[in-house]
């Protein structure tokens, strides 16, 4: 394909070689050919031969010649002629040609010379034959041109006559099979919808014929010192491989001189359009070692630079920019879950050291587009890093609590269901009222409600955080600081909070039977929770061994997966109903 810019001395043609595969068809292999050939040869001289013999052959009560054989043989050797021209193309049809062309002088002497006129149905065979293999040859030559055309489709964009992502990958692959080092580039127009919108499509497509135009001739020229390759994958995205290169400095380069040429101005029917593209790149095997993670680095790459909107228009992938795209990839998904009121909610128990059930957690969790489960660890950071920790907590507390109203009205329980609010959500000033509305809508009673706010609240904003949970608690709910010992608060803090219940950290109940010093200090925060009031509760307990220790330093409940995992809301549901009737 003429995108093909002409290889640098020394370096392997693996482009040109693969683009020349894709937009030829399949060829049969030359010892077939060679086999017809010969097969021809022995059933012409098989016809010959028996044509002069004399005698006959007895098969049953029929008495056949010799001679009425040469049919059989001269028939072989049409079918091996019109297969040459139907499997070898042209060079089957020039030798189809030539080999029967060379059999007339042989049968006009044997029948004006030798006066055999066995050989006049051979004369007319071979007559019918070349006019048979015209008529396939001519066949064949429209086909060929409607099947070169398709073939060129298949791999060509058609409105700038570019390679395309089929095209692209293949080269790719091509590349990769070959362990060759290169850099793969995703590039995209900078406020192309905006041309797109003012100006009207027609004008957005020259603009992207002019752009197309000029990067191949760039291409071609081989003026980056490397036989680039440029291809067009959809809409404004362009694709752009790199090779031969020594340094990176050479790649800057490269692409120093592909974004120059936008720079150039670009007339379009009495419009002067000034236009600049984004270039993420990513090299094999340096940064990827296959072709979906080197599409993928270089478009983060490329996607990075267009949400920066620096003035440097380039950029190579590096391993921190997977972890800004995943947390866009979950912003967007936590963003749609909201939308499409796919946040749900996980109860996991809570039971005193008699194993006697006090209530349930509220643990939110989501579903994405496919009705996957995104794991809380990922999309609750994200939430609380992009503003939507609030939004979260919200759903998950209403739904919840509606759930829990009806366990309450069913069995008549007396248990807790504790729910999780952030900072953020926990300052909104409307957050009282929500507190209200989701009372009154679920009917559950302030007492068999329990907030949870964890220790950065009291270093943040521990003044305005003081009269929200002095309102809350005056309505009867239950405070309980959670997660406590991993924060920062003091005990002068921690005094003035009107809190019921301290949560301490899985992190402490990992460690407390490790050695004596552990433990202490676990026993130090239960004797300081029982000094000030508080019931103290152990969170993440997974083993036998942890209980007894938590009774014999007195804790008061627990809560983790030794007594019990978090369910979902048929199965604590069922839980209640155990604990009702035992």
């Amino acid at each position: 394909m003429s995108n093909l810019p002409r290889p640098i001395v020394g370096r392997n043609k693996n482009l040109e070689r693969t683009m020349n595969r894709l937009s030829s068809g399949q060829r049969a292999p030359l010892f077939g050919y060679v086999i017809l050939i010969l097969l021809y040869i022995a059933g012409n001289f098989a016809t010959t031969t028996v044509v002069r013999m004399n005698g006959q052959i007895n098969i049953g009560e029929y008495h056949m010649t010799y001679a009425q054989f040469a049919g059989v043989f001269s028939s072989i050797t049409n079918i091996c002629v019109i297969m040459l021209v139907v499997y070898y193309k042209r060079l089957g049809f020039i030798t189809s040609l030539g080999l029967l062309a060379m059999q007339f002088p042989m049968l006009i002497i044997n029948l004006f010379v030798q006066h055999n006129p066995n050989t006049v149905p051979g004369l007319f065979t071979n007559v019918f034959t070349i006019i048979a293999i015209f008529t396939l040859r001519i066949n064949d030559i429209r086909t060929e041109k409607i099947r070169k055309h398709m073939a060129e489709q298949a791999v060509t964009d058609r409105l700038t006559g570019l390679p395309n992502r089929f095209a692209c990958a293949e080269v790719l692959s091509e590349l990769v099979k070959q362990g060759e080092r290169f850099t793969l580039v995703s590039i995209d127009i900078n406020n192309f919808k905006g041309i797109n919108d003012t100006m009207g499509f027609d004008i957005g497509n020259k603009l992207l014929i002019e752009i197309g135009s000029r990067w191949k001739n760039i291409a071609d020229s081989s003026v980056t010192g490397a036989p680039d390759f440029i291809a067009r994958l959809n809409g404004d995205e362009f694709a752009l491989v790199i090779r031969g290169y020594k340094t990176p400095d050479d790649i800057d380069r490269a692409l120093e001189k592909y974004e120059a040429v936008l720079g150039e101005r670009i007339f379009i029917d009495s419009y002067d359009l000034y236009v600049s593209a984004s270039f993420g790149y990513a090299e094999f095997p340096t940064d990827a070692d296959n072709i979906d993670n080197l599409f993928t680095y270089a478009s983060a790459a490329m996607t990075e630079v267009k949400r920066e909107h620096s003035s440097d228009h380039v950029m190579r992938f590096s391993s921190d920019l997977i972890k800004t795209e995943h947390t866009l990839m979950i912003e967007h998904k936590l963003r749609t879950a909201l939308e499409n009121d796919t946040i749900f909610f996980n109860l996991q128990p809570q039971f005193d050291m008699q194993h006697k059930l006090r209530g349930f957690e509220a643990l939110a969790r989501m579903k994405d587009e496919e009705g996957n489960i995104v794991s809380p660890g990922e999309f609750i950071p994200v939430a609380e890093k992009v503003g939507l920790v609030d939004k979260v907590d919200g759903t998950v507390f209403r739904k919840s609590a509606i759930f829990f109203g009806e366990i309450l009205k069913s069995y008549g329980a007396d248990i807790t269901l504790s729910v999780n609010v952030s900072v953020r959500h926990l300052m909104k000033k409307d957050f009282v009222d929500e507190i209200r509305r989701v009372l009154e809508e679920s009917g559950v009673s302030p007492k068999n409600l329990e907030i949870e706010i964890t220790e950065s609240i009291m270093i943040d904003s521990v003044d305005k955080a003081l009269q929200v949970i002095n309102e809350i608690e005056a309505m009867g709910i239950k405070i309980a600081i959670d997660d406590f010992g991993t924060g920062y608060s003091s005990l002068s803090y921690l005094n003035r909070f009107p809190a019921d219940l301290l949560k301490i950290d899985k992190s402490f109940i990992d460690k407390m039977n490790s050695g004596d010093s552990p433990k202490q200090y676990v026993a130090a925060i239960i004797a300081i929770g029982h000094i000030m009031g508080f019931s103290v509760i152990s969170e993440g307990v997974e083993e036998e061994a942890q209980i007894a220790t938590l009774k014999e330093i007195g804790c008061d409940y627990i809560q983790g997966f030794v007594w019990g995992r978090p369910l979902p809301a048929d199965q604590a549901e069922e839980l209640v109903r155990q604990s009702v009737q035992a």
